[in-house]
């Protein structure tokens, strides 16, 4: 199974994966990264890799990231690059969360799986758009 990091600025991660568990039940293969405010970027990088070596008999890892460019992205791409069979997506959102970690079942490939999470998390930015009920008028007059 592939594994899969959550980690963003302050309780995103934390907060992203209550919200999963209370949809899809306790992920295997998971770990969430938090970047608390009290956190130095060597203190994140420390956290990161703690996850990664808890991950490092999957077959590869997923990191899904809040922002592209933030401290967890960069940090997490410096981290875990190196190691390879690595992927970093930033912009992560719960829809796009809820369908890789149950991907993850049936996929096998990283990259794959990051398409998906790609795929996924723009198909789930969507606008609501009022359209207002057409009232036909009656035609026999009966």
């Amino acid at each position: 199974m592939i594994g899969l990091i959550v980690t963003g600025h302050g309780n995103f991660a934390s907060g992203l994966t209550s919200s999963l568990k209370l949809i899809a039940g306790e992920p295997k293969n998971y770990v969430a990264v938090d970047f608390l405010e009290s956190y130095s970027v060597d203190d994140l990088e420390r956290e990161l890799t703690k996850a990664l070596d808890e991950l490092k008999d999957c077959e590869g890892v997923l990191v899904l990231s809040d922002l592209g460019g933030g401290s967890p992205f960069k940090t997490a791409v410096m981290v875990g690059y190196p190691r390879g069979n690595v992927e970093v997506v930033a912009g992560t959102n719960l829809p796009m969360l809820i369908e890789v970690n149950m991907g993850r079942q049936f996929v096998e490939e990283l990259g794959m799986l990051t398409e998906m999470a790609m795929n996924t998390g723009k198909d789930q930015v969507v606008r609501y758009e009022f359209k207002p009920v057409q009232q036909e008028e009656p035609t026999d007059g009966i």
